[in-house]
């Protein structure tokens, strides 16, 4: 635990960055929960402008069906899930970065390991971020795990990041003291720091907590030029096919003064599209936990195939 509590610090501006990234691929009025959106680009929409108003609760409502939320939520209060904030990139980091923000010497800590390892050093700030997007690419070309649409859309992505991480003013003292106090004053506010709250508190309650805080990231992002709301908000999309509740939609959304584009497969369930592969991971995430709570031995369940070359950006 130690050892989680000396990293932490260090780890809190990339973890803060990459958990967000995956929301940039998911506008306009309040979404409506209890009436998802019927059409698939607009189901997709719908979710976006929830991650977008911060409102992780309406969020987790439209993306998955009103039955199997109702078992989340139980298997979340049976420590069984922590679903949706297993959806995160780097979701295992997520309450070490909330202990150490807000720990009393939290705001201390990090302002002195910045002051180590960043402070000043544009030049190498931006020659790292160039590295970094170059073996990010190559690593991605030489991976046999996605398919080519994700391949494609990771790539963009990458290196989108790395050319806005080399002209970010990442290195400056005075713009990185400002976004610790707004860091740590929004981790102390979640009341969170280990898995026995979070499980006290039970799933709205706690996404209700760590909303604000999840705005206030991207605010500080946004600060250093990357605005994922406007990510979100600014997502467009087209239908390319459908066969009864199989459908494959093309999106774009603007990222640091890009266009991304991507294909993500959607599946009709009661009557409302859902992405294909959060209900193929909730389906095994609840028969497992059902499984659990039964006391009884369950299987890995084989990965999902959506049957399509497409890409879902939940998940890198």
């Amino acid at each position: 635990m130690a050892k989680t509590k000396r990293r932490a610090p260090r780890q809190a501006w990339a973890c803060a960055a990459v958990m967000l990234l995956s929301l940039a691929a998911c506008r306009r009025d309040m979404p409506d929960p209890e009436a998802p959106a019927a059409e698939p680009v607009a189901a997709v929409q719908a979710m976006a402008r929830a991650m977008a108003d911060n409102d992780l609760v309406a969020y987790a409502k439209l993306s998955v069906p009103a039955g199997q939320y109702t078992r989340l939520q139980q298997a979340w209060a049976q420590g069984h899930s922590r679903w949706p904030l297993t959806e995160l990139p780097l979701h295992d980091q997520l309450l070490p970065m909330l202990q150490a923000l807000s720990a009393a010497d939290g705001s201390q800590q990090l302002q002195r390991s910045f002051d180590r390892q960043l402070a000043g050093q544009t030049t190498a700030v931006r020659q790292a971020a160039q590295s970094m997007g170059l073996f990010g690419v190559q690593y991605l070309r030489h991976q046999d795990s996605y398919t080519a649409s994700q391949q494609a859309h990771y790539i963009q992505v990458v290196e989108t990041l790395a050319a806005w991480a080399a002209d970010a003013p990442i290195s400056d003292r005075a713009r990185a003291r400002a976004s610790i106090g707004v860091l740590t004053a929004a981790a102390r506010a979640t009341g969170f720091s280990d898995d026995a709250q979070l499980q006290q508190a039970g799933l709205e309650e706690s996404l209700r907590r760590l909303g604000p805080f999840i705005g206030s990231m991207k605010a500080v992002l946004a600060s250093y030029g990357l605005d994922l709301d406007a990510s979100m908000r600014g997502i467009a999309g087209e239908l390319l096919s459908q066969q009864g509740d199989n459908a494959l939609v093309r999106l774009e959304y603007p990222l640091a003064g890009k266009v991304i584009t991507l294909q993500i497969p959607l599946t009709r369930r009661e009557g409302h599209w859902y992405l294909t592969r959060t209900l193929a991971d909730t389906d095994a995430l609840l028969r497992h936990a059902e499984a659990a709570q039964a006391g009884s031995p369950s299987l890995p369940d084989a990965p999902a195939d959506s049957g399509e070359d497409a890409t879902v950006p939940a998940k890198p």
